[in-house]
């Protein structure tokens, strides 16, 4: 999947956007998030983004950041803007959307706003890669990333769409994979800032063999 066509650059992105925190979701460009909007601030949010330009900056709140309150957590700096492409709502309320992702950003200010939600200043200068579907597959350890997936749904006893993954590109294969994954909240922040496509595989593979030799418990010691 490209990239919606309105947005071809930087330049094609808005400057101040809504940011929703949400920990362990992780937007990846061209990727799909779905996602339940059932809280007050966030009904409002996707409310207006709905009567604008439809995008909302999906980051993370960062554990270990000084400050902040429950209601308002500290963020990382990075996060990734998506385009919201799919809209229901159910009877009793809530909101079913889909975002799909466009360019990750840089937060450089959060700005005072009477509105619930919060409102950041984001640059995407960093991350022009973002907008040229596919780039750096080629360089994709493809075979690494499978064999990890193969020991990572044996060891859990998963079942997965063999034929579908071995169709897809490596792009979507990776960033699928990354969202997907049950890794905690700085392992997925260090996908996200993975400078390229070769990069993010390789953090992949590595948290992935970290996890199972984790539940592999201990090794047995010699006597």
């Amino acid at each position: 999947m490209s990239t919606h066509a309105g947005y071809k650059s930087a330049a094609d992105c808005p400057a101040v956007i809504p940011v929703f925190p949400l920990p362990g979701a992780l937007l990846l460009p061209r990727g799909q998030m779905p996602l339940n909007i059932f809280e007050p601030r966030y009904l409002a949010m996707v409310d207006d983004a709905l009567r604008t330009d439809r995008v909302i900056g999906m980051i993370q709140p960062d554990p270990e950041g000084a400050g902040g309150s429950p209601m308002n957590p500290r963020l990382y700096r990075v996060g990734c803007l998506g385009r919201l492409t799919q809209f229901a709502e159910t009877g009793d309320g809530r909101y079913l959307i889909s975002l799909t992702g466009i360019s990750r950003f840089r937060i450089e200010s959060e700005l005072a706003t009477a509105s619930a939600y919060r409102r950041c200043q984001v640059s995407y200068d960093d991350f022009a890669v973002d907008f040229a579907a596919r780039a750096g597959e080629e360089h994709v350890d493809r075979e690494g990333v499978l064999k990890a997936l193969r020991d990572f749904v044996e060891s859990n006893d998963l079942k997965v769409d063999w034929a579908g993954i071995e169709e897809a590109p490596n792009e979507a294969l990776v960033n699928a994979l990354c969202m997907m994954s049950p890794f905690g909240v700085r392992e997925k922040q260090a996908m996200l800032e993975a400078q390229d496509l070769k990069t993010r595989a390789e953090i992949l593979i590595a948290v992935t063999q970290m996890e199972l030799v984790r539940g592999s418990g201990p090794e047995p010691t010699l006597q």
